[in-house]
């Protein structure tokens, strides 16, 4: 190639990356159907949920940064049947801010755990003693299996304790919207003004939901109901009612309202006090065996010493 060759084609690359800098620095025309889809009540949940998904790092209710696990969870999706993963109520993954391909990759970076740890812990115990070539094969099949489930067994539990701690706080919420009712503030007013009161993730899920009802076009008690369907709370349901009477009829709620809160109350220590004595039940047993030992040890010394005489 001679050298006029090679300026003629360093003259072309040279031109081509300009060509496509100019096109990317030209405005283009959005398009309508995806500019409707964004602003759309769906659309608009989706990029709140991506943008908060990475921004905040998880607690109860919050989504963490995009990490290795939803990478893998994303390729699990794609390649692995949808019967692999099991039965996860998608109230309980939304209750915990957590998208299914974080699960799905929890339950994968598990059981790769536990294919790697049992040929390790196999390896380590063959220094000490000898064992069959199948037992560290079987042990590593039980330990892959058994931590597969273990993502799917904490959804539950967190699932669970997320509920009971936002029926908590919603007994807290429903008492300041009645106090701001009672001041005379609107409905939509009176929720905002209460959400902004607290700063658990509770409170800020409400701010998010309220704050989207202003230009998605929904009504705030619609909002709640909505929110009470993704996470399965029925408390939302019935606040949703009773914030509509008060927004499309015009009617008083402050006694409903007030009412509700201290129902809500009332079930949470009902709840609680029946834990309790759940817990108490089953420690019955353990103190009873207990007891019969420390008898046991007591009486030992005199059994002996009557039989050796």
């Amino acid at each position: 190639m001679t050298a006029l060759q090679l300026l003629l084609a360093a003259g072309g690359l040279v031109g081509a990356g300009l060509a496509l800098v100019l096109f990317q620095l030209v405005p283009s025309h959005p398009d309508l159907e995806q500019a409707l889809a964004r602003l759309s009540p769906t659309g608009a949940r989706e990029a709140q949920d991506a943008a908060r998904a990475l921004t905040r790092p998880r607690v109860k209710g919050v989504d963490e940064d995009r990490d290795v696990r939803d990478v893998l969870g994303a390729w699990g999706a794609r390649h692995l049947p949808a019967s692999l993963w099991g039965r996860v109520a998608p109230a309980d993954l939304a209750v915990l801010g957590m998208s299914p391909s974080r699960f799905y990759g929890e339950k994968i970076l598990y059981a790769f755990i536990g294919l790697v740890a049992g040929p390790v812990l196999s390896a380590a115990a063959m220094f000490s003693f000898s064992i069959p070539v199948y037992v560290p094969v079987l042990a590593t099949l039980v330990l892959t299996v058994a931590l597969w489930f273990v993502p799917t067994y904490n959804v539950v539990t967190d699932a669970r304790d997320a509920r009971v701690e936002f029926a908590r706080s919603l007994g807290a919420f429903v008492d300041l919207v009645a106090l701001e009712m009672a001041s005379g503030s609107g409905p939509r007013q009176a929720m905002e003004a209460a959400a902004a009161v607290g700063d658990s993730w509770v409170f800020r899920r409400m701010r998010e939901e309220l704050a989207r009802t202003r230009w998605s076009g929904i009504t705030p008690w619609d909002a709640l109901r909505h929110l009470g369907n993704e996470i399965d709370m029925p408390d939302l349901h019935e606040l949703a009612d009773i914030m509509r009477l008060s927004g499309e009829e015009g009617g008083r709620v402050y006694p409903q309202l007030k009412a509700r809160a201290a129902s809500m109350r009332s079930a949470i220590l009902s709840a609680q006090k029946t834990r309790a004595n759940e817990v108490s039940e089953r420690m019955t047993l353990p103190m009873t065996l207990l007891g019969m030992i420390f008898l046991l040890i007591l009486i030992t010394p005199q059994v002996l010493r009557m039989v050796g005489s």
